[in-house]
């Protein structure tokens, strides 16, 4: 059995706002990338996320890219060394493969839904997973906040 998972959520912007608040690294860098984002995502590029709270940068590579509607990426696994909670955590030798989905709601809202996927069925491919489903998680948060109020909580999450 393959590790995955799915986010969801609604944000109160139409759907090309919220598809350019991903794609472009400075406004991704308000909300989600706290360490900087270089690159735009464009379909064949590899783009370099930071984030504060994380040590590095994180390859990105775009897969797959369809305006207003999907964005395919992959990176590196992460696993939690020794599958417990609160470890370190360690690159994987594989890659982990995202998916997002934009759907313009009949209320004006964009639903943006995450799919992450390509862990191993281990202790550590699990807790890998589980540490980023609470990042898209808190993406998707950070994200709601920016784009309808202008509030950054992306900091304070992360405390």
């Amino acid at each position: 059995m393959e590790i995955n998972f799915r986010v969801a959520g609604r944000i109160a912007k139409p759907i090309d706002e919220v598809f350019e608040a991903i794609v472009d690294p400075a406004s991704l860098t308000e909300f989600f990338t706290t360490g900087g984002a270089k690159g735009r995502l464009e379909e064949g590029a590899t783009v370099l996320w930071s984030f504060a709270e994380e040590p590095g940068e994180f390859p990105v590579k775009v897969v797959e890219l369809i305006p207003n509607e999907k964005i395919v990426f992959e990176w590196n696994g992460y696993e939690g060394k020794d599958g417990k909670i609160g470890t370190e955590m360690i690159v994987a030798d594989y890659m982990t493969t995202v998916t997002m989905l934009f759907k313009a709601t009949d209320d004006g809202r964009t639903l943006l839904e995450i799919i992450e996927e390509g862990w191993p069925e281990t202790p550590g491919g699990l807790r890998g997973s589980y540490t980023n489903c609470e990042g898209w998680t808190i993406m998707l948060l950070s994200m709601k906040s920016w784009l309808e109020h202008r509030i950054d909580i992306s900091s304070d999450l992360y405390r």
